[in-house]
């Protein structure tokens, strides 16, 4: 990765005076280092937002302090108003490029998905999106690419030992076997079962209102019946019924 200029001014303004830096366009920021005294610095924003967008936190960058000589650093940590978003503090790290650093390093994924995602069968999963890489500063890469056009079939998996990037020169400090992304069903067994046991436990329940509702009907039925069967009765041993009282009571 090319190394990125990028100008710096000494700042004498610490403390709550910072902010008046801030209202000019700047940054503060610090520059430290391995036996290195920390240096108080300050950075135009748009010029550090520009910078950092090609660097990340992998790149080597050019840091010209003043007149002084260049440094090479990297960014290691940027500060953020979690309110508004503003840029508050940056720290650059002065490297030994004859010293290895780690750093980690993002994984992209590339390549086409299988038709079982297209279908909606599978999904991709990606349990790791970064990995923790050691290398000299100038050999350090952006990014690592992962090409996920070979995973076709459920459980299909590309691990840290498939990645492919320079060994020689760079180190992933994981383990080879550890999963960096896979194919898996779109409904996993656990999901699987609880449906299952939902729609049983939804059947048991259609069934027993089912059993309540004949019985209801049953009931009503034997009423009726019942309530016949003994009007009949009536008649039969002489009884008056309602309609004979009431012409009884007319005449």
């Amino acid at each position: 990765m090319d190394r990125i200029p990028l100008k710096a001014e000494e700042r004498d303004l610490l403390g709550k005076k910072v902010k008046k830096l801030r209202r000019d366009g700047f940054i503060p920021g610090h520059v430290f280092g391995k036996a290195l005294e920390t240096e108080h610095v300050a950075v135009l924003v748009k010029d550090f937002i520009k910078t950092y967008d090609q660097a990340g936190e992998t790149g080597l960058i050019d840091l010209k302090i003043g007149a002084e000589k260049i440094r090479p650093v990297m960014v290691k940590n940027v500060q953020y108003d979690a309110v508004k978003g503003q840029l508050l503090h940056v720290d650059f790290y002065q490297v030994n490029l004859a010293e290895k650093v780690t750093v980690p390093v993002p994984l992209v994924i590339i390549g086409e998905e299988a038709e079982l995602v297209h279908l909606g069968e599978a999904v991709v999963l990606q349990p790791i999106s970064e990995v923790q890489m050691e290398a000299l500063p100038g050999d350090l890469i952006e990014n690592i690419e992962v090409d996920i056009t070979s995973l076709q079939a459920i459980d299909d998996a590309i691990t840290v030992g498939d990645l492919k990037y320079d060994r020689e020169k760079l180190t992933i400090l994981a383990e080879p076997e550890e999963v960096v992304v896979k194919l898996a069903p779109a409904i996993t067994e656990e999901m699987k079962k609880l449906m299952e046991e939902q729609a049983a436990e939804a059947a048991a329940a259609a069934e027993v209102a089912e059993g309540e509702e004949g019985a209801t009907e049953e009931g009503a039925e034997g009423a009726e019946g019942e309530e016949a069967e003994g009007g009949e009765k009536g008649a039969e041993e002489g009884e008056e019924t309602p309609v004979e009282t009431e012409k009884k009571e007319e005449e």
